[in-house]
């Protein structure tokens, strides 16, 4: 892999649904249609790598195949982020093959610190807890972005080292360590490390203020991890933006994720319980006390046409102790499963593509160069089932009639020990996450226009 891709898969760490509030990104493409403005409790989504990503997207952006290639390489690194998160006793992401195990983001929305509030980018993650923001004056940060500034908020205030608050900051500094009042902690990912000072701030999301909400004020960065913009968690951990606000919100929260393809900012953030959609499947919620953060869903199984693929129990078993089962991501774009069970997806889609040579493209092995039928895939949950129109399987080729099944293995080598459900599979449905009642909810739902 080369240095510019190793770049921008470290780019930011484990950052994929990004939240923006209240303007602040790079402008789009002139064709591209105005942001609506957030309302309510409901954040604007769009797409990092569409045509119309509110981050700016490279003039030079790589070819189909290109693209598949690095975002399938992103999702690897992804996999093995999560992985070490399910993994009991692991406390930082693994080196594999020198490889970073970094992210770039994939959904982007919109938020605002301080006071005088100030516009900045916020990745947010529904596998991660801490909210990070580079703050100006940050060693080896990047310089793309816009820092926040403390000294021009006149409603910053600095954690005071050993209170509360900061024993749940991961790795926190001893503060005989440093001598200095605030409470210091860091984080370390393969070859960088990240140094924060624990604040509270206000934080302003759609049309919502969260007084003294408390995050992680970036002063130092080594090595390629530095993220060029905030983190706002939405997983469950002590310091989540669902733990933060569960008086208002009551840790409940649903999107819905456009394709990368869309012209249109049609996707959303929905914060709180008004609004969610009353008639939707849902599935139990899980809880793995080691990683309280990871979304756990109980799937049993996998059905292509109406075949039920045979994969072994094992292969979809819950287990806390070893982090195994299947967990809901909004950070990985296309879904990973362990090898027995996407070998069994893997085949039972090409028995039923008669006729057509396959090949791979891209990090995928079952594509075909020609126009085909592909089966229909339904994911199989504990009292639910979610059928997935091709949109949501296929991947297909701008131009020409290529196309793969959007779906792969865990990374060669490496013993995955998690089913990771992904953003493509969950676009265009309303996915709800109702902690309180225990449940994630599915509802189909358009939020890429034509």
């Amino acid at each position: 892999m080369g240095g510019a891709m190793l770049s921008r898969i470290a780019a930011a760490m484990t950052l994929q649904l990004v939240v923006m509030v209240s303007g602040g990104a790079a402008a789009a493409a002139s064709s591209c249609p105005a942001t609506p403005p957030d309302t309510g409790a409901t954040l604007q989504v769009s797409h990092a790598f569409g045509p119309c990503s509110p981050l700016g997207t490279s003039a030079t952006a790589p070819s189909w195949a290109g693209f598949l290639a690095d975002q399938s390489s992103r999702d690897a690194s992804r996999l093995l982020y999560l992985d070490s998160l399910a993994v009991r006793g692991r406390a930082y992401a693994p080196i594999a093959s020198g490889r970073q195990l970094l992210q770039t983001p994939t959904y982007v929305v919109r938020a605002r610190l301080g006071t005088p509030p100030q516009p900045l980018l916020l990745a947010v993650d529904t596998s991660n807890d801490a909210a990070w923001i580079p703050c100006a004056g940050c060693t080896g940060c990047p310089t793309s972005a816009s820092p926040f500034n403390p000294s021009a908020s006149s409603s910053f205030r600095a954690v005071p080292c050993g209170s509360p608050l900061c024993t749940q900051a991961p790795n926190p500094t001893p503060c005989s360590a440093t001598g200095k009042a605030a409470c210091g902690f860091s984080l370390t990912y393969a070859d960088s490390s990240l140094q924060a000072a624990l604040s509270q701030d206000a934080l302003a999301v759609a049309t919502d203020v969260v007084k003294g909400y408390t995050f992680g004020c970036l002063q130092r960065a080594t090595g390629t991890a530095a993220p060029p913009q905030g983190l706002l968690g939405l997983g469950r951990g002590p310091l989540s933006f669902l733990a933060q606000t569960k008086d208002t919100y009551h840790s409940t929260f649903s999107y819905c994720l456009p394709s990368f393809k869309s012209l249109n900012f049609s996707g959303t953030l929905r914060l709180g319980r008004a609004g969610q959609p009353q008639r939707i499947k849902t599935t139990p919620l899980l809880a793995n006390p080691h990683r309280s953060s990871l979304y756990y869903v109980n799937m049993t199984g996998v059905r292509v046409g109406k075949t039920v693929v045979p994969i072994p129990p094992s292969a979809l078993a819950f287990d806390p102790a070893t982090g195994a089962g299947t967990v809901l991501d909004s950070g990985t774009m296309f879904t990973r499963l362990v090898a027995p069970a996407y070998a069994a997806v893997r085949d039972e889609v090409r028995r039923r593509v008669r006729g057509a040579p396959v090949s791979s493209l891209g990090g995928f092995d079952t594509c075909f160069n020609v126009t085909v039928k592909w089966p229909v895939v339904t994911l199989l949950f504990d009292g639910a089932q979610v059928t997935l129109p091709e949109e949501n399987v296929v991947i297909r080729s701008t131009y020409g009639s290529t196309s793969c099944l959007a779906m792969a293995a865990a990374p060669d080598g490496v013993n995955t020990v998690l089913n990771v459900i992904a953003s493509m599979q969950q676009q265009n449905h309303r996915v709800l996450f109702d902690v309180p009642n225990g449940r994630v909810g599915f509802a189909r739902e358009r939020c890429t226009a034509a």
